[in-house]
């Protein structure tokens, strides 16, 4: 009896395991945006709901108007000018940087540190030394936009 569920409980955890992982790389776009959120978009004038449905903004539009069209910022900052408060969305994307490291009491440690796995290294050995490839995702800003009172004053993206 093991033998016989045991294949189809495998290969029903696979499916299920990969229509999660296609689910969550589902982009979000300001059509999925707009449905989500029908009472935020049925509220702006017929003009800015033109633009949002393109995925563009113009200067006035609220945070709201700019979140259906461009969606959640990455970083989002509070501050004054001129006595008016202002806000900036910045939008930001990742791109790896592909590293091969040596680390440890032979490698590019100072001795002291025995690089990023402790005094052990990476695989318990504290006389040795490790050789590996690492990723690190640098972030870089794609769009900014600046507000001021709640309304868009500006906004810059990259080409």
């Amino acid at each position: 009896m093991f033998s016989v569920a045991f294949p189809v409980m495998k290969t029903l955890l696979i499916v299920l395991s990969a229509g999660m992982f296609f689910a969550s790389c589902a982009p979000s776009t300001p059509q999925a945006r707009i449905e989500q959120n029908s009472a935020k978009f049925e509220s702006l004038a017929e003009k800015q709901k033109a633009l949002v449905q393109k995925g563009q903004i113009t200067r006035g539009m609220t945070p709201d108007a700019v979140y259906l069209a461009w969606g959640k910022p990455t970083e989002s900052y509070e501050g004054s000018r001129d006595g008016k408060p202002t806000k900036r969305w910045d939008y930001s994307l990742s791109r790896p940087i592909y590293t091969n490291s040596m680390y440890g009491s032979y490698g590019l440690s100072t001795g002291y540190d025995r690089g990023p796995y402790g005094p052990y290294g990476r695989y318990g050995n504290p006389y040795g030394y490790g050789v590996g490839q690492e990723v690190v995702y640098l972030p870089y800003r794609i769009a900014s936009v600046s507000f001021i009172n709640d309304r868009v004053d500006s906004w810059e993206h990259a080409q």
